[in-house]
């Protein structure tokens, strides 16, 4: 069956020429660089064909003859297979064969010709390195080309989801306290107001949420300004309930239409000293502001990222109510995989259930990643109907899920054999989990950032010659997105350093197309260790609590150390859960969590 893709790329070539454009550069992203925006803002995947629930990463750009999407290592194989037959082909953004986008837009065009973007989808910082890579070679520059609003006639609406209180005796803070301190940070950075883009740091900052704005993520579209003067909430009426009215009159918070964002920032007073974040802030609202900017505002973003005590013993609970679906999960899988019955799409929607049942768990927080053998080799695979394999005959299944708790973000992978695993599929998944154990047992002094760290997780692959190209580690949000910054554990540098309360993801892995997948993630809290003479030291505990699965441990190869991290690990595990457990299924977590 034809693709319809080819169709969206012929009538947005029209719409190219219609308007001057000699080449169109498509972000994935919203008005607020989300890393999974509503679908309103999802043309990219629409028009490409490379999509999935989740979210991919890409960015397309389309010329008279060629259109081009690039993505990252996490979405290879899956780009690949569904851009065949879009008009489409995939661009490598990392690894060796990497091709800067900005160099290969710059190669193609010549001087005198147009690159179009839509400036209300790309950031302030990334659309000002395209423009000046671009006057650089005499190509010009459009950033007002809002090519969906032209190709795009059943686009979706904006979301009209009804906000809802995130209780503060859960958050530990009230939105009065995190309103102060964002604005004393507003004047460490000398300015006098700031302008919230981010939907994560709105959430945040109103102790607010919403289910089905964004897939998996409780937060809401919106801006928020706030001064010591004046403090307002750009968001639609229809989201507003009489409760949340309440709460946001409580606060001092008035409300403004959204779209009205870019008349509100044309109207301030020249003498205002507006804060934005250029990587957050869209171009499109920046061209509108009227009065001085000032570029800054990671610390609001820092700010979210430390939890305070009552988040993390809240985490805890999270954590306890995810280890008991995931044990149900797991034991059903053992006793129903002799069957032959058993499906990827199956078990992704059972283990949705499991984790539901429990009325504090609002949503998922992410599609599940549920792959068995090869597809579990496409680091961010979705099961679909179409793609669904049937769980049968010996092999490896990676399962990467999370829930959505009041209490707390989970998020979690784990490997798990079924049937009789091979002798180098046990050797793989142990050098993952040799390099998970390193890193969860890192001791570091104040000021260490993850990509110092990143090496110890990947270390016993590249003895053996072997890699992945993903990032080991990323921030987590406390009842807000799964992924959160400004901390990292990757190659590439994150200036964040690690702090007290910041939580972590701990996730290395090892893929082999068309073969099976590997990766064991937990997630890691930044806690102080001790200070001496040299200063103050970090390290991490793990808030997870599920057994990694000891068949695939190749025990002869693991230290004695090694071993006693996961010894012990095991019988937290089987502590915390055991009481929440019934008979059945304590008696099947003391045999998964035994000593070796």
């Amino acid at each position: 069956m034809e693709k319809k893709n080819r169709q969206y790329l012929a009538a947005l070539r029209e719409a190219m020429k219609d308007h001057g454009i000699d080449a169109v550069i498509i972000s994935s992203t919203d008005p607020h660089q989300s890393e999974l925006p509503p679908a309103h803002w999802r043309g990219r995947e629409w028009l490409t064909g490379f999509f999935s629930e989740n979210g991919t990463n890409g960015t397309a750009v389309v010329t008279a003859d060629q259109a081009l999407c690039w993505t990252d290592s996490r979405y290879f194989i899956q780009a690949e297979q569904q851009l065949r037959d879009t008009g489409f082909s995939m661009m490598k953004e990392d690894g060796p064969e990497a091709v800067d986008l900005i160099d290969w837009v710059t190669e193609h065009l010549q001087p005198g010709q147009t690159v179009g973007i839509d400036g209300m989808t790309f950031s302030v910082a990334t659309a000002q390195r395209m423009q000046q890579e671009f006057t650089d070679n005499g190509i010009h520059f459009n950033d007002s080309f809002p090519q969906f609003d032209y190709i795009y006639p059943d686009r979706p609406a904006r979301p009209a989801n009804r906000l809802f209180i995130h209780d503060e005796s859960i958050v530990g803070e009230t939105v009065e306290s995190k309103v102060e301190r964002i604005l004393v940070q507003v004047k460490e950075e000398l300015a006098n107001a700031v302008l919230l883009s981010a939907l994560d740091d709105i959430a945040w900052a109103t102790n607010l949420r919403t289910a089905g704005d964004i897939v998996c993520s409780p937060i809401y579209l919106a801006y928020l300004y706030l001064s010591p003067e004046r403090k307002v909430l750009f968001v639609d009426a229809c989201k507003l309930t009489p409760e949340v009215e309440a709460h946001l009159n409580k606060y001092n918070i008035e409300t403004l239409p959204y779209e009205s964002v870019t008349d509100f920032v044309a109207a301030l007073p020249k003498e205002t000293r507006l804060l934005i974040d250029p990587a957050k802030t869209a171009r499109g609202v920046y061209d509108r502001i009227a009065c001085t900017t000032v570029f800054g505002g990671s610390s609001v973003a820092k700010l979210k990222s430390v939890k305070n005590d009552t988040m993390l013993a809240n985490l805890a609970v999270a954590m306890r109510k995810d280890g008991v679906a995931l044990t149900r999960f797991f034991m059903e899988v053992e006793r129903d995989y002799p069957s032959g019955k058993l499906t990827e799409l199956g078990l992704a929607r059972r283990l949705r259930e499991l984790r539901l049942a429990d009325p504090s768990c609002v949503d998922e927080s992410f599609i599940s990643i549920i792959g068995w053998n090869g597809n579990g080799a496409i680091v961010h695979y979705e099961p679909t109907e179409e793609s669904s394999a049937a769980v049968t005959g010996d092999g490896l299944l990676l399962v990467d899920s999370g829930g959505q708790y009041v209490y707390g973000t989970t998020d979690i992978t784990r490997t798990v054999a079924l049937g009789t695993p091979t002798d180098e599929q046990r050797h793989d998944f142990t050098l993952v989990l040799k390099g998970h154990i390193a890193l969860a047992r890192a001791v570091y002094p104040k000021g260490t950032r993850g990509t110092q760290l990143d090496v110890l997780a990947r270390q016993f692959l590249w003895n053996e010659g072997k890699a992945y190209y993903h990032g080991t580690g990323h921030g987590v949000g406390f009842f807000i997105n799964c992924h959160e910054g400004p901390q990292g554990i990757r190659l590439n540098d994150v200036p964040a350093p690690l702090e007290p309360g910041m939580i972590t993801s701990d996730e290395p892995g090892l893929y082999l197309e068309g073969r099976y997948g590997i990766r064991s993630e937990n997630l890691i809290v930044t806690e102080p260790f001790k200070t001496t003479e040299f200063g103050e030291f970090y390290h991490f505990t793990v808030a997870t609590l599920f057994p990694f699965d000891l068949r695939l441990v190749e025990r002869a190869i693991m230290t004695d150390g090694e071993i006693e991290w996961l010894n012990s690990y095991h019988a937290r595990v089987r502590e915390e859960l055991t009481p929440l457990l019934n008979p059945a299924e304590a008696a099947w977590l003391e045999e998964k969590t035994k000593a070796i």
